[in-house]
């Protein structure tokens, strides 16, 4: 095993660690419990939540994704390369929906002002619709930290 690999293995399943767990964190509790609020304190929590975890999060998903690839390039075989791109593609898709779904919509929400909210919105398809691409980020940096599992074993 090379010392880039040596090194950039374990830093890669931290990241996709601490991602994966941040994330189904805010599946099984972060979530729920902002869908049950009511509306005003629905925008004041997630305004609150949504500037937690920056710039954490993006670093681990992009250490993810990125350490993933230059994995896959330093792999001697395909049967090690592939698992490491796999992971990288799963983490990037997490990126993606982050980019273009989420953060889009936490810095919407941060606008609001809980009292003085505009009338004749649909907030609650807006919290499903945050909801449902959170979720899916989730599972993909789930799955990547599986794939990844399975890459270091792999190498062994």
């Amino acid at each position: 095993m090379s010392a880039l690999v040596a090194v950039l293995l374990p830093l890669v399943l931290l990241a996709n660690g601490l991602a994966a767990g941040v994330l189904l964190g805010t599946q099984l509790g972060g979530f729920p419990l902002m869908a049950a609020l009511p509306l005003d304190r629905y925008v004041h929590a997630h305004a609150f939540f949504s500037t937690r975890y920056d710039p954490f999060m993006p670093i681990c998903l992009m250490t993810t994704a990125l350490g993933g690839v230059v994995l896959a390039v330093a792999a001697p075989t395909p049967g090690a390369w592939a698992p490491h791109l796999v992971g990288a593609a799963l983490a990037g898709g997490t990126v993606y929906i982050s980019l273009t779904k989420n953060v889009p919509i936490n810095r919407w929400v941060r606008e609001l002002d809980p009292d003085h909210l505009p009338s004749g919105f649909d907030y609650a398809g807006r919290r499903r619709v945050w909801g449902r691409w959170n979720s899916l980020r989730s599972w993909l940096t789930v799955a990547a930290l599986v794939v990844n599992c399975a890459a270091v074993a792999l190498a062994l």
